[in-house]
């Protein structure tokens, strides 16, 4: 009986209170950059940018309390917000300037009512950007345009960032170097090394070719443990000290799959992939470069002034592949268990 009370009371007190089942929607807000290729003046048109902003609104937002959307100053609107179904309103809006790469703001004309704002961007070039903003966050800076030449220089730096913290990728280039001795040989197996990952970085990047990333890295660092025996073993003879190009390619295809993964992490432009994928590639090559020159000159400085005979010291090849090749057992087990249970 006690139960029954208390349940009618419930009901009799949520009774005249609105239930909305969307109390969990975001605002949405899509801003679309519109042509002006129709302006008779056509140098004039040029200056003008148009943009249509709609926004639909959370059933449990009150009339006093509507959303506030704040575009810069030089932003304009001609027409008052139009009403679609669904709360849906849309405005049109010309802006001297770009809104890339400036902010839009989103106020309430009585309270912060807590809530999140998805707000999606479309420019004319086929850029489009997504944010979920927080409901602490009331403004989003929009992405800056893409363009070539911030593309090449954007996606090079990055290339050069990750071969010089690719470690994995480094102590390989490093045993290759060890192997090729000479300058000239030096230069025909990075090469090969060069051409192979960048084959299946293409292939990989443009979701032709994909292998599984964790198998991927357990056979790199596998392929670092077979270089540092075969600096130990010291056997001219072997195809990889004889070829090591053959080597450099063979397994460069493999590391070539790594830098795509890499890659994919940072995500390639909307409008100028090719650019950004060719970029990326030049940036590892002159990260791949620099570092071979600071090897090749250490490895000469050392050839040059090594200790004679009676003093007591361990080649340094030989000395580096030890630690080369521990580091990357460790690597292969650790990667290793990654995808195949212990």
């Amino acid at each position: 009986m006690k139960l029954f009370v208390s349940w009618l009371l419930c009901l009799l007190i949520y009774s005249g209170q609105p239930l909305y089942a969307d109390d969990s929607q975001p605002l949405y807000i899509e801003i679309s950059q519109l042509p002006t290729y129709s302006s008779a003046d056509q140098a004039k048109a040029q200056s003008i940018y148009l943009y249509q902003i709609q926004w639909r609104i959370p059933a449990r937002f009150t009339q006093a309390n509507r959303p506030l959307i704040q575009l810069p100053e030089d932003c304009r609107s001609p027409n008052r917000a139009r009403s679609g179904p669904t709360a849906v309103q849309q405005r049109l809006y010309r802006c001297d300037h770009s809104l890339a790469g400036r902010a839009v703001t989103i106020t309430f004309s009585d309270f912060n009512p807590a809530t999140s704002t998805l707000v999606k961007y479309h420019s004319t070039n086929g850029e489009q950007h997504t944010r979920l903003l927080k409901p602490s966050e009331r403004q989003w800076q929009i992405p800056e345009a893409e363009t070539p030449s911030r593309i090449a220089w954007d996606y090079t730096v990055l290339g050069v960032e990750h071969i010089l913290i690719g470690f994995d990728h480094l102590l390989f280039l490093l045993c290759l170097l060890m192997i090729a001795g000479s300058w000239r040989r030096v230069l025909v197996t990075i090469t090969g090394f060069t051409v192979a990952h960048s084959l299946t970085l293409v292939m990989s990047a443009l979701e032709w070719f994909r292998l599984p990333l964790a198998p991927v890295e357990a056979v790199i660092a596998l392929s670092i443990i077979f270089l540092a025996t075969e600096i130990v073993k010291d056997n001219k003879q072997t195809l990889t000290w004889r070829y090591p190009v053959a080597v450099s390619s063979s397994f460069g295809l493999l590391h070539g799959f790594g830098f795509a993964a890499a890659l994919a992490d940072i995500g390639l432009p909307q409008t100028e992939l090719l650019t950004g994928l060719l970029f990326f590639n030049i940036g590892v090559e002159i990260g791949q470069v620099c570092f071979a020159a600071v090897v090749m000159a250490l490895l000469t400085l050392y050839r040059k002034y090594k200790m004679t005979p009676q003093g007591f010291a361990m080649p340094m090849p030989l000395f580096s592949s030890y630690i080369i090749g521990g580091l990357a057992a460790f690597w292969f087990i650790e990667r290793l268990s990654g995808f195949i249970p212990v």
